[in-house]
């Protein structure tokens, strides 16, 4: 892949082989992203198609103030708004998304002195040995698990870990995306792995359990 001044060179002269790579490059990771919007399948293909179009007829405006993935990231969230089926533009602390009250870890993990929590496990996590979550992810059904985990998020949470931890974002690039600060991106993406996280481990609990 070339750098991003090659390929708006290259672009810019009307390179279709150009436009191939990056379509190449960012399909798959465009229709990721939109499928966590927008839910419906022919939908968010058709936000992606979009999002090409906006490419090539927005190509002389970019400027090079963010790296060329990010702007063509930009461009899916902005269709997406357009057609309007994104659910929030800007994040907002309402209930399915509430980072600052909610629990990363279920209170009843921890011993209390009447209704207070004192902050000591009540029963450690179990240990996870070889079942790693590294490892986990080496397996299709671990995937499909950890896919169904992010599909239940609730969708800003399941946008910034799709952002930074399926396509490998930073975290500048997620608050610029998304239109949110960096302690809720930070907020959210705890949430997001605490709840992902704490579904592999109800995985590998029954799993033991069953073996």
């Amino acid at each position: 892949m070339k750098s991003d001044a090659d390929l708006i060179e290259a672009l810019g002269r009307g390179d279709e082989s150009a436009f191939t790579a990056l379509v190449e490059c960012y399909h798959q990771s465009l229709l990721r992203l939109a499928i966590r919007f927008v839910r419906n399948p022919a939908i968010a293909e058709e936000v992606v198609q979009q999002t090409w179009v906006g490419v090539i007829e927005g190509l002389d405006r970019f400027e090079g103030r963010s790296s060329l993935k990010t702007w063509i990231f930009r461009i899916l969230t902005n269709q997406a708004k357009t057609v309007g089926i994104r659910e929030h533009r800007r994040v907002q602390l309402t209930e399915g998304d509430t980072a600052i009250n909610e629990m990363a870890v279920d209170p009843k993990r921890f011993q209390t002195s009447g209704a207070v929590l004192i902050g000591h496990w009540a029963f450690l996590p179990g240990l996870w040995s070889d079942d790693t979550p590294e490892k986990l992810l080496l397996t299709k059904e671990s995937r499909l698990l950890i896919d169904k985990a992010i599909d239940e998020l609730p969708p800003v949470q399941r946008q910034v870990i799709i952002l930074r931890d399926v396509e490998g974002c930073k975290a500048e690039e997620v608050c610029n995306l998304l239109e949110i600060s960096k302690t809720n991106q930070r907020v959210l993406l705890h949430r997001a792995r605490s709840k992902v996280r704490s579904a592999l481990e109800r995985y590998l609990d029954q799993s033991e359990r069953t073996s």
